[in-house]
């Protein structure tokens, strides 16, 4: 278990009902929306070409809906005449899904609409009803397994110590959107926090199975997408339970704490974007003010504070592994 940076693949299975979807060779940043499209109900049939008197093969020359659009109700799909017009009008609200040989129309409701979101930056390597795939440069750490929709947002420390646990308290609604590191374990009471703050992911060492049931019910699934989109995604990186995560794996959040980050759920992947050469953490926990709510709590002090300005060696940086320096370490490890 290393941190790796090169170029990686990420695939985006898509629903059925796609609309418009990205082409190959785009170029997209994790976060952008590369598919959408709806889920339809079962169809309705709607008289045509009877209706207006025409032969099948004329109802086509008179449609003013293309097959494949969204409708409202009383839109005119078809029209003949002019001092008597006769017209076919859409009965709901729905899409115009197909035109029979015999020439009758069939409308489906549109319940649920759906978008995938890409979580590489990177270009689009396929796309096709099934999948777009996304090729791109990034930090990556392979976990164990994922839970949860694919999550996008800032990458957040939200303990001071590979074998702490994530405390409740440090979560509140100014960490929404954000993928916050837990450290050893999260317990079911953060993950339901997390839930109710509107955080993007928690990635932490281990994660007890009676947490997940707690949000994602018994019928969740690793590496999954629940068909909810709210919920937080959770990323174990060791497996579950508690789980001390070991120092190479701990300290490279300190220097990519603050880049922007993505949890592909199907991979089971940490996508972090930053350069390269990474530079120093100056805190391991997130941008909070002491004394401001539940959140709050005292930054890590350097160590080099009380011993003036001393040179040191830059952290070793190599296209295979990052290695921050002593002095991105937490108190507690040194």
């Amino acid at each position: 278990m290393t941190w790796r940076r090169e170029r990686w693949t990420a695939d985006h299975p898509l629903p059925i009902g796609v609309t418009k979807r990205a082409q190959v060779g785009e170029l997209v940043r994790a976060g952008d929306i590369i598919a959408a499209g709806a889920a339809l109900a079962g169809a309705l049939r709607v008289p045509g070409a009877r209706r207006l008197g025409l032969s099948p093969s004329d109802l086509d020359r008179e449609l003013r809906v293309r097959v494949g659009s969204d409708v409202v109700a009383g839109t005119v799909l078809a029209r003949v005449g002019r001092r008597f017009a006769r017209s076919v009008t859409a009965p709901i609200d729905g899409r115009l899904l197909h035109v029979t040989v015999d020439g009758d129309l069939y409308i489906a409701p549109i319940v649920d609409r759906w978008t995938v979101r890409a979580t590489l930056d990177g270009t689009v390597a396929r796309s096709d009803d099934a999948v777009v795939e996304i090729e791109g440069e990034a930090w990556c750490f392979q976990a164990a397994a994922a839970y949860g929709p694919d999550a996008i947002g800032e990458l957040t420390l939200g303990v001071d110590g590979p074998d702490a646990d994530l405390a409740p308290t440090r979560i509140d609604v100014r960490l929404a959107g954000r993928i916050i590191v837990g450290g050893a374990r999260v317990s079911a009471e953060v993950i339901t926090r997390a839930h109710a703050c509107g955080v993007a992911g928690l990635v932490a060492g281990g994660v007890p199975p009676a947490g997940l049931r707690v949000v994602y019910g018994d019928t969740v699934t690793a590496s999954g997408s629940p068909s909810r989109d709210d919920r937080p995604t959770v990323l174990c990186l060791m497996g579950f339970g508690s789980a001390v995560l070991p120092r190479a794996v701990y300290e490279p959040f300190a220097a990519l704490a603050g880049a922007r980050a993505a949890i592909h759920t199907a991979s089971a992947r940490l996508f972090v974007f930053s350069t390269a050469d990474v530079g120093r953490a100056e805190t391991p926990s997130p941008d909070v003010v002491m004394g401001e709510g539940p959140a709050a709590y005292a930054p890590v002090e350097r160590a080099v504070a009380d011993r003036g300005d001393v040179d040191q060696e830059e952290p070793a940086q190599t296209d295979e592994e990052l290695s921050p320096s002593p002095s991105d370490r937490s108190p507690s490890e040194r």
